[in-house]
């Protein structure tokens, strides 16, 4: 078992020292794209929902 465990570790650490990482530049402008298409998607939604709302509300 702890063979298998070390096996393991060792084979996640080779890996690991293939992945490209990102600079902090590129993770920085990564985020700022994810938050703000959240928010817009966010918006978007909100405002499907008070339409929609409204709509039913009026026909009920």
């Amino acid at each position: 078992m702890i063979r298998k465990l070390k096996s393991f570790i060792s084979d996640v650490d080779f890996e690991m020292k293939k992945v490209s990482w990102p600079t902090w530049d590129e993770l920085r402008g990564s985020t700022y794209v994810v938050i703000t298409l959240t928010m817009i998607l966010g918006l978007y939604l909100f405002f499907a929902d008070l339409v929609l709302s409204k709509i039913l509300s009026v026909l009920l």
